[in-house]
This record gives C-alpha cells, structure tokens and sequence, in this order.
C-alpha cells in the first residue's frame, strides 16, 4: 500500500484512537510522512509475541552509563529470523505499514526508538528514528494548528 494510501486509512481510523480526522489529516501524517521519506520500504516486519506486543530490546551503552529500549524493524521476515540467531515459536514478525509503524511509535512511552535495518547483510547499521524527536515535531504541528486553525467550512 503505497505511503498516501496508509496515511489516508489513519485519518480514517483517527475517531478510533481518540483524535479528530483534522488533528491526523494536517498534524501527524505530515510529520509520519517526513520521517517515512527517509525510509526505503512501505512496510517493515516486527517481532511480536503471541499477544501480538512487540519486542522491546534494551541497549546499553556502558561508556555512557546509558540505555534506551528499541523496537527493531526488517525488511522482510528471513531477516527477522536471521537476527533472532535462536529460533523462539512465542516469537512472530509481523508486517506493519510504515505509516502505521511511525503512528504507534508516537503513542509507545516505552519505546525510545525503532531501529530500522534496511541492509540484509549488515544488521549493525540501521537507521534509527527516535520517539522523542517524533513527539517533539508532531506537537510543534499541533500547535500551529492550535494558532491557525483550518477553515473547515
């Protein structure tokens, strides 16, 4: 499904997370759309549990006494597998629109970041969009919509 597609079903859906279609339509997808532009898939493969919650990892960062918890997302399902290295049956990769993918990470309080690892052959170099910074640019839009409001007339 192609990136216009997932944003339009998110502001379709926005009345089931809580939001107006407005907030979604002229606030989070722009923002969505920016960080899915640096990205080089529409959709990306998740671990997930059997209760369908994704697989938080815990990296730590002795030099700097630091740790964040991430979600990692891969190309395709052989990748989620060959990272795995242990093949666990509690464990399955489950596609997820980028659209989608970002959304959630928005909302995920838990999550620092998803680690997106575009390169089969080097799972050591991803790409890495933190929440933080999603958060902070989406409510920036808010609250240009906030002093602009649309004229929905």
């Amino acid at each position: 499904m192609e990136l216009e597609q997932q944003l339009a079903e998110l502001i379709n859906d926005a009345t089931n997370y809580g939001l107006p279609p407005i907030v979604i339509e002229k606030a989070i997808a722009p923002v969505l759309e920016l960080f899915a532009g640096q990205l080089q898939h529409l959709e990306y493969y998740v671990l997930q549990n059997l209760d369908h919650d994704w697989i938080l990892t815990t990296i730590a960062n002795p030099q700097r006494s630091q740790e964040k918890k991430v979600i990692y997302a891969f190309v395709s399902v052989q990748d989620a597998r060959t990272f795995q290295r242990e093949t666990n049956p509690d464990l399955i990769a489950m596609p997820i629109p980028i659209a989608q993918l970002l959304f959630r990470l928005f909302s995920l309080q838990q999550v620092d970041s998803i680690i997106f690892l575009e390169d089969s052959q080097n799972f050591n170099r991803g790409i890495e969009i933190k929440r933080e910074q999603l958060s902070n640019l989406i409510k920036q839009q808010l609250k240009q919509l906030k002093q602009n409001p649309p004229n929905i007339a």
